[in-house]
């Protein structure tokens, strides 16, 4: 069961920086190298964003666990490897724009705003979209912004052309909507498929007619 907020309070108040520090490491080193995460950037980036800042009530105690993290209505924290191998295959530059497509906790979207010149964040739930915006600020990320909108809704992706997209959601089939909104050179990143079977997914549009599809690793 969860814990309480005091207790949650208690928890992160009585690690030291060096207990967080050594938490953190033995993250990268356990979970995100042990998954190929090896870009040095994409693991630099994972030590500056405080992954505590972002764990839902009553779970700092797992902020760096190997798992996924409850965020209700059947939403979840994704698990730090899988963060780390999104933006190792995004790789965002500093010039560049992104738009993300399920904002939760807000922990990839820091993770992006690191290392993006913007990033746009849309949100469903109107209670993480808020949560999320608050976890940004209080890490000081200004370079991102939270909108509580449903990305399929009328003229919800606007007419930017983005060079970085990222879903944290899946997909049951591929929308192509999506990746008609890469700039020539972005990247997109996207889980398709259903059930036990689906696919992490990166889609780079190399021409105005012209993508190309890799898959990254299977999941569900």
């Amino acid at each position: 069961r969860g814990l309480g907020l005091g207790t949650d309070r208690a928890i992160r108040m009585s690690m030291t920086a060096n207990d967080l520090n050594a938490a953190r490491e033995q993250m990268i080193h356990q979970q995100l190298r042990a998954w190929d995460v090896l870009d040095q950037a994409v693991l630099d980036t994972v030590s500056r964003v405080p992954r505590e800042a972002f764990v839902p009530q009553g779970y700092a105690e797992l902020a760096f666990a190997d798992i996924e993290l409850p965020l209700g209505q059947g939403d979840r924290m994704l698990a730090p490897k899988v963060v780390g191998r999104i933006l190792q295959a995004v790789a965002p530059k500093p010039t560049e724009r992104v738009l993300e497509v399920g904002t939760g906790s807000g922990y990839l979207t820091a993770g992006l705003a690191a290392r993006a010149r913007s990033v746009r964040s849309l949100e469903i739930r109107a209670d993480l979209a808020a949560q999320a915006a608050e976890n940004l600020a209080g890490v000081g990320v200004c370079n991102a912004t939270v909108e509580h909108r449903d990305a399929y809704a009328n003229e919800a992706l606007g007419s930017t052309a983005y060079d970085v997209i990222a879903l944290t959601g899946s997909l049951p089939i591929d929308d192509a909507r999506y990746a008609r909104q890469l700039a020539v050179g972005g990247r997109l990143f996207a889980v398709i498929g259903q059930g036990a079977v689906m696919e992490a997914t990166l889609v780079e549009r190399i021409s105005a007619d012209q993508f190309r599809r890799t898959v990254l690793f299977e999941t569900s």
